[in-house]
């Protein structure tokens, strides 16, 4: 049995299958398993979340129904609990994210690679992935020249295209469409997202502000987006101005609406609420109160303690004509609008979008048209924000990929159909 792919999809799949009694041998292009787990980890490792599973499961979007099918096999409880037998504490914070005890990653990656070999699980690392030969076996180039390997099923869990240093490249996508497998194209999902520049027609933010201001959070705003069918978010918390427009976990819980405008429509228009404890009446009383000879800005800082970053997009987005209307800025403190132009490249992205079409598998997550071979993780045409969704959706498939495999393996198929 083999598993191509290091990431917690393909060293679930490993489990499920290994813990059967089955031989694993897992593939991995990478000089060691679980790279962008480790990385997603680095400041704090959020494995699942806490809220009810109605909100939950809303995350997943569209792909809603396929995903619960998942989770009702290794949901958020059950990923906890399996955590917990790795002798791993786990905790929910106050945003009520789940996370382990010690915060990282790397704890809980080296006793489940541990148990993992224990369970006679092989690993074979710098092993790149070729596709199939004629005779339907597996090719993988490796330091020594090309590798082939029989299996009798095969579990793909080659990740999505972000981060493609870590080793999810999407070099499989040509590699499945070749052999007839519906594939979305892939995207970029919680991502950031460049502005349209001040005079706008031109990218991004102006010389001044950027060099002033990017890397600065904009912290307790309230961001408001309304889609084309009037479909309002509206969310309170932060995100980071960048070189040439905003990112951050505010940005990333809205990203996939506003990638979708921009493909749709060319463009993307979200508000800012700078002050979201004041009201609109209050911001306009205290900005239109007599300053004397100050500084409109210094009147914003002392009267709305208003400064830094948030006065410095005040002035940015409105310009310098509007800046000086009183009523306007006032306005503009409330309902801030920022046009997004592009979303950032998918390589800089948490996660991508798109993927292995779902039409293209079966309930057990194996290609239709390549029997014995299975699919999960983020190379599946699903997505979903930060706060331990993806991580979660990631584990469930994974199991449920493996325990398709088993159930393949049951009835004494061969991969030679691939």
């Amino acid at each position: 049995m083999v598993v191509i792919g290091g990431g917690p999809a393909g060293l679930m799949a490993a489990e499920v299958i290994a813990q059967a009694g089955y031989r694993v041998d897992l593939y991995d292009t990478m000089p060691s398993v679980g790279r962008k787990f480790l990385l997603a980890g680095k400041g704090g490792l959020n494995l699942t979340h806490s809220e009810p599973a109605a909100p939950f499961l809303s995350r997943y979007g569209a792909r809603e129904a396929q995903v619960q099918g998942w989770l009702e096999g290794f949901g958020p409880e059950a990923l906890r609990a399996w955590v917990h037998g790795l002798g791993v504490d786990t905790f929910v914070g106050s945003s009520g994210r789940v996370f382990p005890a010690e915060m990282k990653a790397a704890p809980l990656l080296r006793r489940w690679l541990q148990r993992l070999r224990e369970t006679g699980v092989s690993f074979h690392m710098r092993h790149r992935w070729r596709g199939w030969n004629a005779r339907g076996e597996l090719r993988f180039d490796t330091a020594a020249g090309e590798r082939v390997v029989s299996a009798d099923a095969v579990v793909l869990a080659l990740g999505g295209a972000s981060w493609p240093r870590l080793g999810s490249d999407a070099a499989w996508v040509p590699l499945l469409r070749e052999r007839g497998v519906e594939v979305t194209p892939l995207r970029p999902s919680n991502c950031g997202f460049d502005v349209a520049g001040p005079d706008g027609s031109s990218l991004g933010w102006s010389a001044h502000f950027a060099g002033r201001h990017a890397g600065e959070p904009l912290k307790s705003v309230v961001l408001q987006h309304t889609s084309a069918d009037g479909e309002v978010f509206r969310r309170r918390g932060e995100f980071v101005v960048t070189t040439t427009g905003i990112e951050g976990s505010l940005v990333y819980a809205v990203s996939a609406r506003l990638r979708d405008d921009i493909d749709h429509q060319g463009e993307a228009q979200i508000e800012l609420d700078l002050l979201p404890d004041w009201t609109a009446a209050r911001v306009l009383a205290e900005v239109t109160r007599g300053r004397g000879s100050r500084s409109l800005s210094s009147h914003l800082q002392s009267r709305l303690n208003l400064k830094g970053v948030k006065v410095g997009l005040l002035r940015e987005v409105l310009g310098a004509e509007a800046y000086a209307d009183a009523r306007r800025v006032a306005e503009a403190i409330k309902a801030l609008p920022l046009r997004l132009v592009a979303p950032r490249p998918v390589e800089e992205a948490i996660s991508s979008a798109g993927g292995v079409s779902f039409e293209a598998l079966d309930a057990t997550l194996m290609l239709r048209r390549l029997p014995g071979v299975f699919c999960a993780g983020e190379m599946l045409d699903w997505e979903a924000p930060t706060g331990g969704y993806l991580l979660t959706a990631c584990f469930a498939s994974g199991r449920v990929a493996g325990r398709g495999a088993l159930s393949w393996l049951a009835t004494g198929a061969s991969a030679g159909t691939a």
